[in-house]
């Protein structure tokens, strides 16, 4: 039995570790995507208009987040003013 449950916990740390990855922000963001998309099915004016400004929007959040947080002092990377 626990055998099984360290399967089950190794098998769910995989998959965390899968959809999370480096970047925790970009999975909520894509099942939001997603979900708008699908909610939008019916309306194609509506969904050709807003998925891919959500897309952009996704794309831009993550790049500003990930620009300021490669930003911050104590980073491990090397200062680009010297």
């Amino acid at each position: 039995m626990a055998a099984i449950a360290r399967w089950l916990r190794a098998f769910g740390h995989f998959w965390f570790d899968f959809l999370f990855g480096d970047s925790p922000v970009l999975f909520p963001a894509t099942l939001v995507v997603v979900a708008v998309a699908f909610e939008l099915r019916h309306h194609r004016l509506a969904a050709v208009i807003s998925v891919p400004l959500l897309v952009i929007a996704l794309i831009v959040g993550t790049a500003y987040l990930g620009r300021t947080k490669s930003a911050q002092p104590g980073t491990g990377e090397a200062d680009e003013t010297s």
